[in-house]
């Protein structure tokens, strides 16, 4: 997974979370209580895929720059002044 899909899942993740909330809101001053599990169980649900997404990123990112400092090291020259 690219750092772009990751992004994309969070973004959604989140929206469809803060739609979740305000439904749950909408629900429980409802009385329609069967319904708040339900959203709320949404909810949970999608900021943990939005927490795993966002570790995963984590990794792809940090991995790339690992990856780009180590070719960068090989790429310096390493001539010092060598004292006789």
């Amino acid at each position: 997974m690219g750092k772009k899909t990751c992004w994309s899942i969070i973004v959604i993740t989140i929206a469809v979370n803060v739609m979740m909330l305000q439904w749950t809101v909408e629900a429980y001053l409802g009385r329609d209580n069967e319904f708040v599990l339900l959203y709320s169980g949404i909810g949970i649900a999608m900021a943990f895929i939005a927490f795993l997404t966002f570790l995963q990123w984590r990794k792809v990112e940090y991995a790339a720059d690992s990856q780009q400092q180590t070719k960068e090291r090989k790429a310096e020259p390493t001539s010092f002044p060598i004292e006789k």
